[in-house]
């Protein structure tokens, strides 16, 4: 049987503060022609079954304008007769059981094409020579363990084994700390194939077991030199293949600024040699080794702008010469996963208050602000 597998798009993801001329943010449009662009691609390969690995959406709630676009898609793929196996991300799984699920709707629609595991539950689907095993995203790390259990367990003796989840591989190193993480060693990924969600690029963690890798960049320890795409696994031979997708939008990180020394224009000259550099709108950044904290605030960050107009953003990253320690910023990725803690914790009451919006507003507000800041 040939797979297609498509990894994390987060429909709905919004971050900088550009919009397309028709007032969606550029960003999130950006991820939606990925989307799109990865199912046409997967749908180009002939597959027997295409699979998405998790956290199509970026909320457990997504936009009708995010849902509208995976439904297109189910439809799409439902016309070219291909069936769909689905399961749940931490980012689009709901945080308290109860509280309903986007994949709930879908699987309603779709219930004759498409497969769908998003209910807090191992799954298992049986197609032609095929048993899918699929362990969505759990609330615990215990229940994720139990459910990769009954997977083991529940293996066909006549059938090819797939198994499809959504963790962190202890043997993966993690670029950055994420919302509602479940981390489990390969070891207990069972299955004559695996193939995983969670991990943005492509990467062979062990034998028959790989990580898809999303389906756009987010950011810079997405590692963007690493093309996004999909794979195509062939459960004959054993052989994952990874298929790029390409025109999307650049992240590029510019030649460092060795300022130590340099006076306040000299360092304004080399800023702006390097953001006319950029390529057309790409997402860049430029690092600034040993600036003058004067000479840096002497910069004209407007000109700045202006020299890197072929840029869709440019953040500067300064280090400054003279101050021994620099300030201990959390990461923009981390920092939902503080906010939620903070929710999730014992002493927080929310008793009359929509929990899940909450958490959702806390996660746009923080976005919005650092990136607010990235753009100073």
């Amino acid at each position: 049987m040939r797979i297609a597998a498509l990894g994390d798009a987060h429909l709905g993801r919004s971050y900088l503060p550009f919009t397309t001329p028709d007032g969606v943010n550029q960003r999130e449009r950006d991820f939606e022609v990925s989307f799109e662009a990865a199912v046409e691609l997967a749908l180009a390969q002939d597959p027997d079954l295409i699979v998405w690995l998790g956290d199509v959406f970026d909320h457990p709630r997504p936009t009708y304008r995010s849902f509208r676009l995976a439904q297109r898609m189910l439809v799409k793929m439902r016309e070219h007769g291909v069936p769909a196996v689905v399961i749940s991300g931490n980012h689009d799984t709901p945080r308290l059981p109860g509280t309903g699920s986007p994949y709930s709707a879908l699987a309603d629609t779709f219930s004759g094409t498409a497969h769908f595991a998003h209910r807090l539950q191992y799954e298992r689907f049986e197609l032609p020579g095929l048993a899918v095993h699929a362990v969505p995203q759990m609330l615990t790390v215990e229940a994720t363990l139990d459910a990769l259990e009954e997977a083991a367990r529940s293996r066909s003796a006549d059938r090819t084994n797939l198994l499809l989840t959504h963790p962190r591989v202890t043997q993966v190193e993690p670029r950055y700390a994420d919302i509602n993480e479940i981390e489990v060693d390969a070891g207990m990924l069972q299955s004559d194939l695996v193939l995983l969600g969670h991990y943005h690029f492509h990467t062979r963690v062990g034998r028959g077991i790989w990580y898809a890798g999303s389906t756009d960049t987010f950011t810079f320890a997405d590692d963007p030199d690493k093309a996004k795409g999909i794979v195509v696994l062939d459960t004959d031979t054993g052989e994952c293949t990874h298929v790029p997708l390409t025109g999307q939008r650049p992240l590029v990180t510019l030649e460092t600024v060795h300022a130590l020394g340099l006076s306040p224009a000299e360092v304004q000259d080399v800023v702006f040699e390097r953001a006319a550099s950029v390529p057309q709108g790409a997402v860049a950044r430029l690092y600034l080794d040993g600036v003058d904290p004067e000479a840096y605030r002497l910069l004209d960050l407007q000109a700045v702008r202006g020299a890197a107009g072929a840029a869709l953003h440019l953040k500067l990253e300064p280090t400054f010469a003279g101050v021994l320690a620099q300030a201990d910023l959390p990461e923009l990725e981390s920092m939902p996963a503080r906010w939620d803690a903070y929710l999730d914790s014992p002493g927080t009451d929310l008793t009359g208050y929509d929990r899940d919006r909450i958490r959702r507003l806390g996660h746009d507000y923080l976005a919005a602000a650092v990136e607010g800041a990235d753009g100073r």
